[in-house]
C-alpha cells in the first residue's frame, strides 16, 4: 500500500501505477469536503464516470450516485460441484452445457421473450414508495436472468483439484441504469440550485443524509442490489438445470455472492457513514469474496482480512489498463484466438470487436491479488474451461 497527500487528505492506493485519467478522479474525490478519514484505492483501478473503478469513498452523511454507478448491484456469484471437469466430454461440453445455457440465458442486450415468474423478483420492499422501480416493475420480469453485455460473463472454470465451478458476472440491467441516471440528475440540479462547492465538471453530485431526495435514492438503490442478486440466482438456477441434463447426479453446494456497485452506512473509525463502493468488494475479516480475472485468465475465491485501511474492502477484478477503443485497435485476434485454444478453453472470440474483452485489455490478476495479500488471501484458485460474454 502506498499513502500519499492529495488536498491535504490522505490517499491509500494499492498500486504503484494508476493512469492519469483516474488520478485525476481521485483528485477531485480528495476535495470533497464530506470525504470521511481517507480515501482507498483498489489494485485494479482504472478511470470510471465521476469515481474511478476500483475506489472506496466514506462519506460523513452523503450519497453520491456516481460514486456507486448506474449498474447498480453488479457482482459475482459462484457455486461449486461435485462432478470432476475431466469427466466431461468435449461434445458434452460444447453441444449440451454451452448451447443449453445459450438457449436458456438471453446474451448482451436481448431479454426473455415473456414475463418470468414474479416470485423471482425481490421481496421486502416498499414499492409504491419508488419511481423508477415501480413504473418498471412489468419490464424487469423479462430483464431478470439475463446476462448483459461489456464484461458481464458466465464462465465454467475448474479448481485446483479439476472439481467444476461455474461462475457468473452481471447486475441490475437496465434497472440499475435508469435509477443511476435519474437521480444522478436530481443531484446535479439540487447541487446547483445549492450553489454547491463540489465542481459540477467533478460529475461527482451528491445528496445529503435527510433530504427526501437520500431517502428515494437509497431505497431505490437497495431494490436494484436485490434485483441484481435475483438475476444472478436465477441464471444459476437455469445453468444447474442445463447441467443436471447432461451430467447425471451432479450436486451443487450453496451459491457464493458479493456485489462491488453500490452505497452502504458502515461504522468506521468510530463513525457511522456512507461506503460507496465502486469496482471495489467488502472484505470483512473471514467473508468470503470472488474476484474475477480477465477471459482465459484465473480467478480468485478469496477470504477477507478486515484491513481498516481499505474500510475492509479489496478488488472487484484484474481492472482494465486498455479503454475497450484501444484495445479494438491494438489488440491481436489471431493471437487471442490461439492462445484461448491452445489452454483449451471453449470461447466466442470471433472478430476483431471482441478484443474489447480479451485479456490484454486488463491488468495481470496474479499482480492485482498480490498487490493486495493485506486485504485478502486466496481459498481456492480457479481456471475457465468455458466462456460465454455478453
Amino acid at each position: 500500500m502506498n499513502v500519499t497527500i492529495i488536498n491535504n487528505r490522505p490517499v491509500k492506493i494499492w498500486t504503484d501505477f494508476v493512469e492519469d485519467s483516474a488520478m485525476r478522479q481521485i483528485e477531485h474525490l480528495a476535495s470533497l469536503p464530506f470525504l470521511f478519514h481517507h480515501l482507498a484505492i483498489m489494485p485494479d483501478v482504472h478511470a470510471g464516470k465521476g469515481m474511478p473503478i476500483g475506489g472506496v469513498l466514506a462519506c460523513s452523511g452523503e450519497v453520491i450516485p456516481n460514486a456507486v454507478g448506474v449498474d447498480i448491484g453488479c457482482g459475482m456469484c459462484a457455486v461449486k460441484t461435485n462432478w470432476n471437469v475431466a469427466d466431461i466430454g468435449p461434445e458434452v461440453l460444447r453441444k449440451q452445457i454451452m448451447h443449453g445455457i445459450r438457449k436458456r440465458i438471453p446474451l448482451g442486450r436481448d431479454h426473455h421473450k415473456v414475463a418470468q415468474d414474479p416470485e423471482s423478483l425481490p421481496s421486502g420492499h416498499d414499492i409504491d414508495r419508488t419511481t423508477i422501480v415501480k413504473r418498471r416493475q412489468e419490464s424487469i420480469l423479462k430483464e431478470i436472468g439475463t446476462l448483459g453485455g461489456g464484461n458481464h460473463f458466465i464462465e465454467l472454470q475448474k479448481d485446483e483439484q479439476g472439481s467444476l465451478w461455474i461462475m457468473i458476472h452481471s447486475g441490475s440491467r437496465n434497472l440499475g441504469k435508469q435509477v443511476g441516471d435519474h437521480y444522478n440528475a436530481i443531484a446535479a440540479a439540487l447541487n446547483k440550485r445549492w450553489h454547491s462547492s463540489v465542481p459540477a465538471e467533478f460529475n461527482l453530485p451528491f445528496l445529503p443524509m435527510g433530504t427526501p431526495e437520500f431517502g428515494d435514492y437509497w431505497r431505490e438503490m437497495k431494490y436494484c442490489i436485490d434485483f441484481a442478486l435475483c438475476n444472478r440466482r436465477l441464471m444459476m438456477t437455469r445453468i444447474e438445470e442445463v447441467l443436471a441434463e447432461a451430467l447425471p447426479g451432479i450436486e451443487f453446494e450453496p451459491m457464493l455472492n458479493i456485489a462491488h456497485n453500490y452505497a452502504a452506512v458502515e461504522h468506521h473509525f468510530g463513525q457511522d457513514v456512507v461506503v460507496h463502493r465502486k469496482g471495489a468488494t467488502q472484505a470483512r475479516a473471514g467473508q468470503i469474496g470472488i474476484i474475477p480475472g480477465s477471459q482465459g485468465t484465473a480467478s480468485y475465491i478469496v477470504e477477507g482480512r478486515g484491513n481498516p485501511d481499505s474500510f475492509c474492502s479489496c478488488s472487484h477484478g484484474a481492472g482494465r489498463i486498455l479503454s475497450r477503443t484501444a484495445a479494438v485497435k491494438t489488440l491481436d485476434l489471431a493471437e487471442e484466438v490461439r492462445r484461448l485454444d491452445a489452454m483449451g478453453i471453449v470461447h466466442a472470440i470471433r472478430t476483431q470487436n471482441d478484443m474489447q474483452e480479451a485479456s490484454g485489455a486488463y491488468k495481470d490478476i496474479d499482480q492485482v491479488i498480490a498487490n493486495e495479500a493485506d486485504l485478502v488471501s486466496i481459498v481456492t484458485r480457479l481456471l475457465p474451461i468455458a466462456v460465454i460474454k455478453g
